[in-house]
């Protein structure tokens, strides 16, 4: 996964992208084409199954999908015009909003399900680990995908909630793919990761110590989608109602939501049987937008307060 981007880095791509231009223009049969930059994850099923299922053509919309590495690469692929919507997670589009970039969430993107044991995301270690409860973490090496971000930023909040000392934790910047091995040879103490790679290690004999979405934070919103000024309103509405047929129907149908990971993950099948799926709904939760930008300011990783208003028309 990516650093967090910067705002020159923005404005070179836009400088590159702008003869490009940023409109969506009309497809084949009247249809507007859109690319979406959304990352390759068990959180972004709905709106795979949702073009699958024919959602975004009953509202005009000649959808692609466009692989991406983070919330960083959608939010500068957005921001460039590459993209006339895109996903990521809420800290990466609170950054984006307290760097002046111009991002706007039109729909819920992934919530946690709010079950410990039974959620998408968690803190794990080896299973002879000394490291029993969040408060044991406290002092500790863990990695995550990304530094100052809502993996750590969720890390620290469980610590305090159990009475350790979040500010001594090392974090160290680790692809999710890479953290298990890096776990069992001990280069960490600890893991963050997010399905598939919590039941994968899970399998190899991991053992969870928090579940770093579900407890610190009530019905957290993880990631949204969003646009950018740019956008046609009425595209942007369009858009927005094929997303929350999706999410809706993800929700009822996980069964169809676990083959349409099939699609376009290389999950093997046996794990895409056994994952905690996320919860797909349409509502965003503010308080808890608001409460991971409180929570990235005390930190350190939001330099001032965000306006999540303006962030959450």
């Amino acid at each position: 996964m990516r650093r967090p981007f910067t705002v020159l880095a923005v404005a070179l791509l836009l400088a590159a992208q702008a003869a490009c231009g940023s409109q969506e223009e009309p497809a084949a049969g009247g249809k507007d084409k859109v690319n979406a930059g959304v990352i390759a994850i068990v959180d972004t099923a709905p709106i795979h199954l949702g073009k699958a299922k024919g959602f975004f053509d009953k509202q005009n919309i000649d959808l692609t999908i466009t692989p991406v590495q983070g919330g960083a690469a959608s939010i500068s692929g957005a921001v460039g015009g590459q993209f006339q919507f895109a996903f990521a997670n809420t800290t990466s589009l609170l950054t984006a909003t307290e760097q002046g970039l111009d991002v706007k969430v039109v729909t819920n993107g992934v919530a946690s399900t709010g079950v410990p044991g039974k959620d998408f995301s968690a803190v794990l270690v080896k299973p002879d680990s000394p490291v029993k409860t969040a408060k044991d973490l406290a002092g500790k090496k863990i990695s995550v995908n990304q530094l100052k971000n809502i993996g750590d930023t969720t890390i620290r909040a469980a610590v305090r909630d159990a009475g350790g000392d979040p500010d001594s934790i090392e974090f160290v910047e680790l692809a999710f793919p890479d953290a298990p091995a890096a776990l069992e040879n001990g280069r960490v103490d600890a893991i963050w990761v997010v399905e598939p790679f919590v039941s994968q290690a899970l399998s190899r004999g991991a053992r969870p110590v928090t579940w770093n979405f579900a407890e610190p934070v009530e019905d957290l919103t993880v990631a949204m989608y969003f646009t950018t000024g740019k956008t046609d309103p009425d595209l942007v509405k369009r858009f927005t109602a094929a997303m929350n047929e999706s999410l809706t129907y993800a929700q009822e149908h996980p069964e169809e939501a676990r083959e349409a990971l099939k699609t376009y993950t290389k999950i093997a099948p046996e794990v895409i049987a056994k994952i905690y799926l996320p919860k797909w709904g349409t509502e965003i939760n503010r308080e808890s937008v608001q409460e991971i930008a409180d929570l990235a300011q005390g930190d350190g990783v939001l330099k001032g307060q965000v306006d999540v208003d303006t962030l959450i028309p």
